[in-house]
């Protein structure tokens, strides 16, 4: 999110973190430039006027990018010809200020479903379905009570299918840059999310590689790594 108001920026951010997303925090153009050559984000909420670098510039910056995230521009100028300029320099979405946080999230939503290498909203794989719209998971049938990141972990394991995600890689995606990549916090979530999965296990450790979700058979494979 790339918001120069710091109070509404953290307001906003803690929203969506509540919500399972992965928020990283930029309050000037050149310090979001900075950070998108760094991590390939899937969505940027951008305002417009931001010191430094003005969003408009950094709008048509994203846009020349090969591979590049949805932009979602989220401003204080609401009228009909602000739209259709922001939406003219390559903003995958408008949504004036003040806006009602439900629809954000769904906006948000709505745009990382749309990318390019963006797989299909319901996730189906090895017994379990997951909606990250409606935030239900389901295994064999059985709702699964999970709690935000158990979630969001579950969420990106699934979207790697059938390939290992890393302990950084998990950290990076479902926490933000402000986690501590020196704790345990990846191995304490996918423990309880273990336990939570049931019999049989479905989720593969290798060790120096990572975390898949893999069949039954898939796990006594790797029983040694």
């Amino acid at each position: 999110m790339v918001e120069d108001d710091d109070a509404l920026a953290e307001v906003v951010a803690e929203g969506l973190r509540d919500q399972g997303m992965a928020v990283d925090l930029a309050h000037d153009g050149l310090t979001a430039a900075a950070k998108l050559d760094l991590t390939a984000y899937d969505v940027v909420v951008l305002d417009r006027d931001l010191p430094s670098l003005h969003g408009d510039t950094l709008c048509q910056m994203i846009t020349e990018r090969a591979e590049r995230p949805m932009v979602l521009m989220l401003t204080a100028a609401s009228a009909p010809g602000d739209r259709v300029s922001g939406l003219t320099l390559g903003a995958d979405d408008y949504l004036a200020k003040p806006f009602h946080f439900p629809e954000l999230i769904l906006r948000i939503q709505a745009l990382a479903r749309r990318k390019p290498d963006a797989r299909p909203r319901v996730l189906h794989v090895a017994g379990i379905t997951l909606d990250p719209v409606r935030r239900t998971a389901v295994r064999d049938g059985l709702r699964l009570d999970l709690s935000v990141k158990e979630f969001a972990v579950l969420e990106v394991l699934l979207r790697a299918s059938p390939g290992f995600l890393s302990a950084e890689t998990l950290l990076e995606q479902v926490w933000d840059e402000n986690a501590d990549s020196f704790t345990n916090t990846v191995t304490v979530t996918v423990g309880r999310l273990r336990r939570k999965l049931g019999d049989p296990p479905v989720i593969a450790t290798a060790r120096g590689v990572g975390y898949r979700i893999a069949s039954s058979t898939g796990l006594r494979r790797h029983a040694g790594e």
